[in-house]
């Protein structure tokens, strides 16, 4: 399965281990029910439930965000709480669990949140550019909604955007 590479660790993405299940033989004719358990007050729980042929519950996923927890979370947060949900589900039942049952959507989400470190704000825009270009387009997205809700200054981010977006047309 296709991963991402976060902070030197590599994730398999939550499209990838629904990609897997829904195409392995191994799990024809299971199944993914999610279920709301809270959403109220900018808060979402959702859970994921695998189920297998017969119907006996394999696997569950728990997951929790708040609305204004990131950018997108402001218009999406009950959608990435789903994807979360699946993800850690599916990560239970074995799939694309390599280092991590966490998505790669849960691991940025963590890191954007923790506190910063007191260098935190120093860029190197070279080192910086050399990694964006070896980016595909999905990952330059990414890439560009994380720099979005970092802790860099707005000159900072501005330049990092420019970067992303130039890595981004090159690849036209």
């Amino acid at each position: 399965m296709k991963t991402v590479n976060i902070k030197g660790k590599e994730y398999v993405e939550v499209n990838e281990r629904v990609k897997y299940f829904r195409t392995s033989k191994e799990y024809e004719g299971w199944s993914i029910e999610t279920k709301l358990l809270k959403f109220s007050e900018g808060v979402c729980v959702v859970k994921a439930t695998i189920l297998n042929a017969e119907g006996r519950k394999m696997a569950e996923g728990l997951a929790y965000e708040r609305e204004d927890s990131t950018f997108i979370n402001k218009t999406s947060y009950l959608e990435n709480c789903e994807t979360s949900a699946v993800g850690r589900a599916l990560g239970f039942l074995g799939i694309g669990i390599d280092t991590s049952i966490a998505s790669s959507d849960e691991v940025v989400n963590a890191i954007n949140n923790q506190e910063p470190k007191s260098d935190s704000n120093k860029v190197d825009f070279d080192e910086y550019r050399e990694k964006v270009s070896k980016m595909d387009v999905d990952q330059l997205r990414r890439e560009y909604v994380n720099v979005s809700m970092s802790r860099y200054s707005d000159k900072q981010k501005e330049y990092l955007k420019k970067i992303l977006t130039q890595a981004q047309e090159s690849l036209k």
